[in-house]
């Protein structure tokens, strides 16, 4: 007689068949669950169950109603929750909710004791560089974490400090996965190349000021070449930048890359830069994905001073921190990227890789399905 394997429904606003966290967590309980999934785009693969969130459903806070404190019909209001919270019928064991979007859905859904939420970023300061934002969204979401998320059985989030900020509203321990990417053991450190190649990846979004990294290339005395592999967020910001790194002669705009292909594709560059103006909470303490790629892709590290980033590249000897944000900080940066330090980064990142790979952090989010489903 076969026994029914639990159930699991994971939730997230996002396209969840490119979405690489949630695709993370999909191949951690791909074996032992029967996983549905519900957000935007395609089924992704090793699903039982796809709810597709239609395109152009939009998540947007009404500003009048959270300046009201009408908090509840704020998050109601919401097309992605409001057309799902009438598609996710039946019954499951345990629900991982994705970001601050999707926990009073998951809490509809299930009793709180089946519910771990995931948080990609500190949703109270998610734009807190807009003063409206700041005074009349702001409340709305700490109104989701103080009232609602800390209801779940267990909470994770990107980084221990970002864990910090939430357990001062939630009032107990938030577990930490970062946004590791998969271990590549069939990858190695290059060559140091001449001219120097520089790379970044991501996505196109102005407030990342992407700019200043492509301005300090041009600005370094040091031979380099850049390359931005980036995703299409705001097409005009990218030909801006098409444009700019068309002028200094040493940047090259290219096209994203499918997620599988990314570590093989940067593994042909030296030096992954990301250098991430403070304008906000969430920017000042982000260890994000892109790191984590560099590291698997054999790549030393340039980074400007920002916390846990920073951080993480003494901790491990993976490269320079620029002393700031400025396009002047980044080219000083790359200027004392000697042949020989670039090598030994490289070898650094290749000695840790496995450590600090996917498969080494998923464990918090495997204790807690565990312990949700045990109970």
């Amino acid at each position: 007689m076969t026994t029914a394997r639990p159930s699991l429904l994971i939730i997230s606003f996002s396209p969840i068949a490119r979405d690489a966290r949630i695709l993370k967590q999909i191949a951690l309980f791909q074996d032992r669950f029967d996983i549905t999934t519900c957000g935007y785009g395609p089924a992704p693969d090793g699903v039982a169950q796809h709810v597709e969130v239609p395109e152009g459903t939009v998540n947007r806070v009404n500003g009048k109603l959270a300046a009201l404190r009408r908090f509840r019909r704020v998050y109601w209001s919401q097309q992605g929750p409001a057309w799902a919270r009438t598609r996710l019928g039946g019954s499951f064991d345990a629900v991982i909710a994705n970001d601050a979007d999707t926990v009073l859905l998951a809490l509809e859904i299930v009793p709180a004791e089946r519910v771990h939420v995931d948080l990609h970023e500190f949703f109270p300061a998610l734009h807190a560089q807009n003063p409206t934002w700041r005074r009349f969204v702001s409340p709305y979401f700490r109104w989701v974490v103080r009232r609602h998320v800390r209801r779940a059985a267990s909470v994770t989030t990107v980084s221990a400090a970002i864990a910090r900020e939430y357990e001062g509203l939630v009032g107990h321990p938030v577990g930490v996965v970062t946004n590791a990417a998969p271990h590549r053991a069939d990858l190695r450190p290059t060559p140091v190349h001449r001219p120097l190649r520089l790379v970044h990846s991501g996505a196109a979004l102005r407030n990342r000021d992407l700019g200043i990294i492509v301005e300090g290339a041009a600005l370094a005395a040091a031979d380099v070449h850049l390359d931005l592999y980036l995703a299409p967020n705001d097409p005009a910001y990218i030909e801006e930048l098409r444009e700019a790194g068309r002028r200094s002669g040493r940047v090259t705009v290219h096209d994203p890359v499918p997620y599988r292909e990314l570590a093989g594709t940067l593994n042909r560059s030296d030096v992954g830069v990301h250098v991430l103006p403070p304008v906000n909470l969430n920017h000042e303490l982000a260890l994000p994905n892109k790191i984590f790629d560099y590291t698997q892709a054999r790549l030393g590290l340039l980074v400007g001073p920002s916390v846990e980033m920073a951080d993480h590249v003494r901790e491990h000897d993976l490269g320079v921190v620029a002393a700031g944000f400025t396009a002047r900080d980044v080219a000083a940066a790359i200027d004392e990227l000697a042949a020989q330090d670039v090598s030994r980064f490289k070898a650094n990142s290749d000695a840790i890789a496995e450590q600090v790979g996917a498969e080494a952090v998923v464990a918090a989010w495997d204790r807690a399905i565990t312990a949700i489903v045990s109970r």
